[in-house]
Formats: C-alpha cells, sequence, structure tokens
C-alpha cells in the first residue's frame, strides 16, 4: 500500500474515532481495524498515538479553516462576512455528527498533560481569532471587535455542543450584528462631518 493512500486511511479514521469518541478512549487497535492498515504499517506512518493525535488535529485546523473561508469569502459585503462566520456554524453545528470543537475537547481531554495537543488547540484558536480579525479591518471596523466576535463564537461551539442544538450560532450572529451596529455608530459619531 502506497504511503499517501494508506496515511489518509489512517488520519480518517482517526479523525472519525478521535472525534466522535475522545482521544483517550480509542485504542491504535480500533484505529487499525477502522483504517484497515496493518499495525505494523500504521507504526511506521504514525510512530505512536501521540503523533497521531498532533497529525489529527493538524490536518482538522487546515480542514477547518478552510471550509470556513469559503463559505465566509462567498458573501461580497465585508460587515456581512462577520456575520457569515455564524452562518458556517450554524451549518456545522446542526450536522448529525457534530460533537464540539474538535480542539476544546482535545484540550479538555489532554492539554493539561500533552504539550503538543495544547499548542495545537492555541495554534488553531490563534488563527481562527486572527481570521477574524482580518474580517473586522476589511468591514473598517475597531481591532477590538475581533476578540469580542472570536468570544461569541466559542461561546456558541461550547453551547451547542452542550445544548445539542444549532441555535447558539443565531444568538451568537445575534449579539454579532447588534455589535456591528454598535462600532458602525461610534464611527459615524467620531466621523468629521
Amino acid at each position: 500500500m502506497d504511503q499517501e493512500p494508506a496515511r489518509a486511511r489512517v488520519l480518517d479514521a482517526a479523525e472519525a474515532l478521535f472525534y466522535g469518541r475522545g482521544v483517550q478512549s480509542v485504542g491504535m487497535d480500533e484505529i487499525r481495524n477502522a483504517s484497515q492498515v496493518s499495525l505494523k504499517r500504521l507504526y511506521q506512518l504514525f510512530p505512536s498515538k501521540g503523533e497521531l493525535v498532533e497529525a489529527y488535529l493538524r490536518r482538522r485546523d487546515i480542514r477547518w479553516r478552510e471550509a470556513l473561508a469559503r463559505h465566509v469569502e462567498a458573501e461580497e459585503d465585508p460587515g456581512a462576512r462577520i456575520l457569515a462566520v455564524f452562518d458556517w456554524l450554524h451549518g456545522w453545528f446542526a450536522a448529525p455528527d457534530f460533537r464540539g470543537c474538535g480542539f476544546i475537547n482535545s484540550f479538555g481531554e489532554l492539554g493539561a498533560t500533552t504539550p503538543a495537543v495544547a499548542e495545537a488547540a492555541r495554534v488553531h484558536k490563534e488563527a481562527f481569532r486572527a481570521y477574524l480579525g482580518r474580517l473586522v479591518a476589511d468591514a473598517g471596523r475597531p481591532a477590538a471587535l475581533a476578540g469580542q466576535v472570536a468570544l461569541l463564537a466559542e461561546g456558541a461551539m461550547t453551547a451547542a455542543a452542550i445544548r445539542g442544538s444549532a441555535e447558539p450560532a443565531r444568538e451568537a450572529q445575534e449579539a454579532a450584528r447588534v455589535l456591528l451596529e454598535v462600532s458602525a455608530a461610534d464611527r459615524r459619531a467620531v466621523a468629521p462631518g
């Protein structure tokens, strides 16, 4: 079996199992069975479960951010792009296999004992916040708004997972809309006139 197809099958299996059940509850034998890659080959590709977890998180980060950007950037209006983040979150939360944020979940399981997992979660969350910062800047809004929108999105992720509902995305979107309106009013109030 070629390395790349085997690697992809292992990562696909790991993602489904780790995200669906949690990292600690899944053993390498289960990954082997789900991927149909021999245990020997699995360990050649990923010498430890820790390395597999890191690769799963790296790949999930890239896929998650790319899917978000594709959705958001289809919106032409810069201000509407900020709100489109929450439309995308709503769709994700409504998916039948939604189990919360894989990074929050992994950090909760392993962040205190596994520095690489903690770092992967930090990198993902910082990249998300930076993306929101670019959206806020493109919309001509104050930089502080990015942190506020990020907190709304992060809170919605956690609430959606706990409540088993996509509604937190709409609630957070409405709060973001209010913040955008206030920042627009503030901008008009200080504009020379």
